[in-house]
């Protein structure tokens, strides 16, 4: 069963698939966000000193907070388990309405959907 975004999709002569792509990978940075939520900021300094270690580089002297955010946002990356897009495709198809919460639309202004 199609979701109103693919109905709409393929109405409007974009890529219903990429549409999904797109959603699927806004589904997972909010997931990631929402773990950052629950750290301080001496965690995240944790990990993103673990992330650096990990990655064989050297800790810079200057490294700034957001630097320090993105390395640990790779590092949990690395370790949640989200859903493969399949597995979650088919829940969405299923259960659209439960995955709004966590889209805030940033898909709707992706650049790779240009021209779909």
């Amino acid at each position: 069963m199609a979701t109103e975004a693919e109905s709409t999709a393929e109405h409007d002569g974009t890529d219903p698939e990429a549409t999904l792509r797109a959603k699927y990978l806004e589904y997972c940075s909010a997931q990631l966000a929402d773990l950052l939520l629950y750290l301080s900021p001496d965690e995240i300094y944790i990990l993103a000193e673990k992330a650096g270690r990990e990655a064989g580089r050297p800790e810079p002297p200057d490294r700034t907070y957001s630097a320090m955010v993105r390395d640990a946002t790779w590092w949990l990356s690395q370790r949640v388990a989200l859903p493969p897009f399949d597995v979650w495709l088919e829940d969405y198809r299923r259960n659209a309405e439960r995955y709004e919460s966590y889209l805030m639309g940033l898909w709707e202004s992706d650049p790779a959907l240009e021209g779909c």
